[in-house]
């Protein structure tokens, strides 16, 4: 039965490697479970559902990724889009969790169509290479300013906006064991770093009282806080729009870039360099994203981690779906995640932060029409604390710099019809 639907000969693998690799995956993103809570429970959302709905999300991605489109590519709520739910749209924006759901579940819908329609390769081509580092690398500089400021080492300041804090708070010293920790292990290729990180610094503070652990196993607690108290009809008003966008744009980026990063890794791409069923990988995504909005948890998408799985020999969706049933046997772990304080996922938040900033590697410095766009990108998000200012300002830029160089044939457009209709928000909705 595994043979007929997963072909694991054909792929030059067996069912003991595939389960290995599944194992792999999940031990490095496993963190989610203890992150994605711990995230939007600033909202005012019960952190037990959450936790269940971050499972659940996980899992229904990971099996529809591995038994439909045959791929060892793991889903789970994505980081940088939980902290802009929380931090940008609601209490940035001031709009209900409720109705963020509700623009997580449309932008899952308009995802899938453009999978459907196989719009998706004409819009990723239409988006300014540069303008997708910068929305990258910004994604990166927020996820750093959010951590930070959860570990107490960056705090307000009526003069200067913002300072350092006190270093010689738990908070901030156990922070930053967190993210040294992690980093070390990272290095060194220690499976799991991340969740060994967040673990460590959970039971050391623990231990010298900075923190209780309330228990490690029991049921699941219930998602009914966040089970289908989405707002579809509260997210259609004309104020959502961007945020809307905000979210597919991320997860299209996220999702293509991760999809074929891991894909080549992998040999698994075909000799013209393109990604069989590419658009059902795109479907799983996408459904998986609406799935999670039912739940109660931000956009879900393809995680890079499982290119540690491939490492290990993962190349069909078995993979996938080992990492779906860890998901599953996660959910009996609600009283750990539970005692997981911010400042033991501070640490992760800001090596997740270094990974993301490294877009910056890739971009043209040389050729200022294209570096500028990229920099208004990176610092826009941090500092208006809003991936989808970043992005918003990031096409603008990039339009109007580059049509006042004398090169508008570089713009396409989409990007022109793009960054016009920003403008014109800025304009009517402020």
């Amino acid at each position: 039965m595994l043979e007929r639907l997963f072909q694991i000969k054909a792929q030059g693998s067996s069912v003991k490697t595939e389960v290995i690799a599944g194992i792999t995956t999940f031990l490095t993103m496993a963190y989610i479970i203890f992150v994605n809570p711990d995230i939007l429970s600033g909202t005012g959302m019960d952190r037990d559902s959450i936790f269940v709905a971050t499972c659940l999300a996980a899992a229904v991605g990971c099996l529809i990724m591995g038994l439909w489109a045959n791929y060892p590519i793991a889903q789970a709520p994505g980081m940088g889009l939980n902290a802009f739910f929380t931090y940008g749209v609601v209490l940035g924006m001031g709009h209900a969790w409720e109705t963020a759901l509700g623009a997580v579940f449309l932008s899952g819908v308009l995802f899938m169509l453009l999978s459907i329609f196989k719009v998706r390769e004409w819009i990723i081509n239409a988006i300014p290479k540069s303008v997708r580092l910068g929305i990258g690398a910004g994604i990166g500089f927020f996820l750093a300013i959010i951590a930070l400021q959860n570990a107490g080492i960056v705090v307000g300041n009526p003069a200067t906006l913002v300072t350092l804090g006190d270093l010689t708070a738990a908070p901030a010293i156990y922070a930053l064991i967190g993210f040294f920790v992690i980093a070390a292990l990272a290095y060194l290729k220690i499976t799991g770093a991340v969740m060994i990180g967040v673990l460590a610094v959970t039971v050391v503070s623990a231990l010298t009282g900075h923190n209780s652990i309330g228990g490690v196993v029991s049921m699941p607690p219930s998602i009914a806080p966040t089970f289908f108290k989405l707002d579809i009809v509260g997210a259609l008003d004309v104020a959502m729009i961007s945020v809307i966008f905000a979210f597919l744009f991320v997860d299209l980026f996220d999702t293509s870039g991760t999809l074929i990063g891991v894909a080549e890794r992998g040999k698994l791409l075909d000799k013209d360099g393109n990604l069989p069923r590419i658009n059902r990988a795109m479907m799983a995504d996408s459904s998986a994203s609406m799935a999670g909005a039912l739940f109660g948890t931000s956009t879900t998408t393809s995680y890079i981690e499982s290119a540690s799985g491939i490492a290990a020999g993962g190349r069909t969706g078995l993979t996938a779906v080992v990492v779906a049933i860890l998901f599953l046997l996660s959910l009996f772990l609600a009283p750990l995640a539970g005692s997981v304080p911010a400042f033991a996922t501070a640490g992760a938040l800001l090596y997740v932060a270094v990974l993301m900033t490294g877009a910056l590697a890739k971009v043209d410095w040389d050729d200022v029409t294209e570096a500028a766009p990229v920099m208004i990108a990176a610092l826009a998000m941090p500092f208006t604390y809003s991936i989808a200012e970043g992005i918003a300002l990031a096409f603008i830029s990039y339009a109007v710099i580059k049509t006042l160089s004398g090169k508008w044939k570089d713009v396409s457009i989409a990007a022109y019809v793009l960054a016009a209709l920003f403008v014109l928000k800025y304009i009517f909705l402020g």
